[in-house]
């Protein structure tokens, strides 16, 4: 078995896998408006089915947009010198999140507040106010940017485990990581990094910040280990055949959680925290989650392995669409779900209209405009 580190110049399964991604996050926050938990902007009528729908998502999504992360990241570790790399960072990820707090951002707050009944009046009346405490802790300013939290956390673990992964890389590091890789790549090891994620979920307080599942659904702490496991799984050749070779299984058995999970919350509602019940149910979220990622993976790796003229395209918009999207949609919706039409109509009519402006912004202001290019963390 090949366990050497394979570090091509372009993962086109990954980019595809990117995109994906973020089109999943963009139908998420459409389904936003219509399920029963609350948000910024919600329609008159909520769905528990939307919500089923929601929950499944929130599954997998963000786990393995950071799974993807740092499978990325095993490409770029050690191509140039740490401070290119520190500074690349902070263009890709930083620049963008503060651009985002002080200017669209503030126009989802706003929206917020008018939809919550918690002010009233214009943009430019409430812009002073953006800057009364802390989002999160009674106030409005969105010192994590909302949705860009992504761009902010990202930015963290990068810094926090780049040493790991550039003695990972080098002498008796390297050694280590193909030396977990060979374990890993014996077959169903693979299945036991859901252990790790398991444990996490069910030992963390959702009652306190780092254990709540505000963030995409899961404690923040997590996905950390997510970020690893990408740049793990990128590092050995054997173990990404294994992923590949186990895809339907992988399928399967995440098919097979999300009905077991489904099944156990319509009979006996939420769990508590502590209890033997919440301690099965989070484990098999765990486990769903992980195979899920290891089925996308894996289908990817065996189907997706080829370029595009659309993915050359989506994949350069990919960071762009994301900063946007949800500054775009509750614009939409702020005023669609106030419309007399049945509300597919509305989730439709938002997501198209979101979609097309956000295209049209992307094309003709952004893709061509180099300060607008730096602005959105793309490279000039």
């Amino acid at each position: 078995m090949n366990t050497s580190l394979t570090r091509s110049p372009r993962r086109y399964d990954l980019d595809w896998l990117r995109v994906c991604a973020i089109l999943t996050v963009f139908v998420f926050h459409c389904s936003r408006f219509f399920d029963t938990d609350d948000w910024h902007v919600k329609n008159p009528t909520t769905y528990f089915g939307v919500q089923v729908w929601i929950t499944i998502l929130a599954n997998w999504l963000m786990p393995v947009i950071f799974v993807i992360s740092g499978a990325s990241l095993f490409y770029a570790t050690g191509s140039r010198g740490v401070v290119k790399f520190v500074v690349d960072k902070v263009r890709r990820l930083l620049v963008p999140l503060v651009v985002g707090i002080f200017t669209h951002v503030i126009l989802q707050v706003y929206l917020e507040r008018l939809a919550h009944g918690q002010f009233s009046g214009s943009l430019f009346a409430f812009i002073p106010h953006y800057f009364d405490g802390w989002y999160g802790f009674g106030g409005n300013f969105a010192w994590m940017g909302l949705h860009l939290w992504y761009l902010l956390i990202l930015f963290v673990y990068t810094l926090l485990l780049y040493p790991l992964f550039r003695w990972l890389l080098t002498g008796s590091g390297r050694i280590v990581l193909r030396q977990v890789g060979d374990f890993l790549a014996l077959p169903g090891s693979i299945y036991l990094l859901a252990i790790p994620v398991a444990a996490l979920r069910v030992l963390l307080d959702p009652g306190t910040f780092l254990g709540m599942g505000n963030f995409g659904g899961w404690p923040l702490p997590i996905y950390l280990l997510f970020f690893l496991y990408g740049f793990v799984v990128m590092s050995h050749d054997g173990l990404q055949r294994r992923i590949r070779q186990l895809r339907w299984i992988s399928l399967a058995v995440g098919a097979l959680c999300v009905l077991s999970l489904l099944f156990i919350w319509a009979s006996q509602g939420d769990p508590f925290f502590g209890t033997s019940r919440y301690t099965l149910i989070f484990g098999i979220f765990s486990l769903s989650a992980w195979c899920w990622i290891l089925a996308f993976f894996g289908f990817a790796h065996r189907h997706l392995a080829h370029s595009t003229p659309f993915l050359t395209y989506a994949n350069e918009a990919v960071l762009p669409f994301y900063i946007l999207h949800q500054t775009v949609l509750l614009v939409s919706g702020y005023f669609i779900t106030r419309w007399a039409i049945p509300d597919l109509l509305k989730f439709l009519a938002i997501g198209i209209s979101a979609f097309g402006f956000i295209g049209l912004v992307y094309e003709v202001l952004i893709r061509r405009n180099r300060v607008l290019r730096v602005l959105f963390g793309m490279r000039p």
